[in-house]
């Protein structure tokens, strides 16, 4: 079970972190992936991070302002979001799957947390 935190309202051009905690004892052996969806539009892939932390994939639109990391010992993964747009207002999903590699198509996710919301205002 994953549970997403950390949502809120935020100016443009700041920050925030989102944690995505799971339960179980597999955590370490489960890929992750953060997603985000718009009223009207399909969930788009954000990022990834691999079991072990030390590799990490990202759309475009986030790259370099987001950051994916993971702590294994406690069971969490984090999304932290810096410069901030309106066009990054959207429910973040955190997602895992047991299969290798970081993939970007949602289908390929065994479980996913309930979702935060993100408002960006410019």
């Amino acid at each position: 079970q994953l549970q997403a935190s950390g949502g809120g309202p935020v100016q443009a051009g700041g920050s925030l972190r989102l944690s995505c905690a799971a339960s179980g004892r597999t955590f370490g052996s489960l890929s992750m992936g953060w997603f985000r969806q718009v009223p009207g539009k399909e969930r788009e892939f954000v990022g990834g991070i691999n079991q072990n932390g030390d590799r990490s994939y990202y759309a475009d639109s986030v790259e370099g302002r987001f950051t994916i990391s993971r702590d294994n010992a406690k069971n969490t993964a984090f999304l932290d979001m810096i410069s901030l747009k309106a066009e990054d207002t959207a429910v973040y999903y955190c997602a895992a799957k047991a299969a290798l590699g970081i993939r970007t198509k949602e289908g390929l996710y065994d479980y996913w947390g309930q979702g935060t919301q993100v408002t960006v205002s410019s």
